[in-house]
């Protein structure tokens, strides 16, 4: 999905919203909606399958949909579900336009801040048994999951955003949960062998 309006530029580095089609009085709400969500959708797009050289142009895309759909947010719903959609939409147009194979459960956190070299280490170790975890799941379970531990987001708001009801919801986050405590009873012995061994 491209727009020659933006010319690269980012959301908030575009021309005046007013001077812009769309709706009228946008500019300040959508600019704290950018601030406060641009990682999420960012992390969403990636999760979705979009390549890593192609994610910041595809999160500009969601926010052009955003400020173009602006009069069509319920305001009493969830913005994060309505990004979550919007992201989902915009990562399947890039799929079938680009026919690239999918790429997913990319786990991307925050650049994280200088740590010892055996935190680090504890860190990466946990990081791989998590991306370990994810896939064993099925893709409801898995979803669910990650929109709920790994972002945070509310039963109500995860229903939202993929479209089920909550209590399916609430029913495959409970069957997530037990496996990876499961999966935590068995790898606990397994990092503790790992670090009792000399390296």
């Amino acid at each position: 999905m491209t727009d020659p309006e933006r010319g690269g530029q980012s959301p908030l580095e575009m021309p005046p919203l007013a001077a812009r089609s769309g709706p009228s009085g946008v500019a300040p709400e959508f600019a704290v909606v950018f601030r406060e969500h641009h990682d999420f959708v960012w992390r969403m797009l990636r999760y979705f399958g979009v390549p890593a050289e192609a994610v910041d142009d595809k999160v500009q895309d969601v926010f052009l949909v955003v400020y173009r759909r602006w009069d069509d947010f319920d305001r009493a719903g969830s913005m994060r579900s309505w990004l979550y959609g919007i992201a989902r939409r915009v990562a399947a147009d890039l799929r079938r336009g680009t026919a690239r194979a999918e790429r997913r459960l990319r786990a991307v956190p925050d650049p994280p801040p200088a740590v010892e070299p055996d935190q680090a280490l504890a860190q990466a170790e946990a990081a791989a048994f998590v991306e370990r975890f994810l896939a064993t799941l099925d893709e409801d379970k898995r979803e669910v999951f990650m929109l709920a531990e790994i972002e945070f987001l509310t039963a109500p708001e995860i229903a939202a955003a993929t479209g089920v009801n909550t209590n399916t919801v609430y029913s495959r986050l409970r069957a997530a949960r037990a496996l990876f405590d499961r999966a935590v009873r068995r790898f606990a012995p397994e990092l503790r062998r790992t670090h009792g061994q000399p390296r």
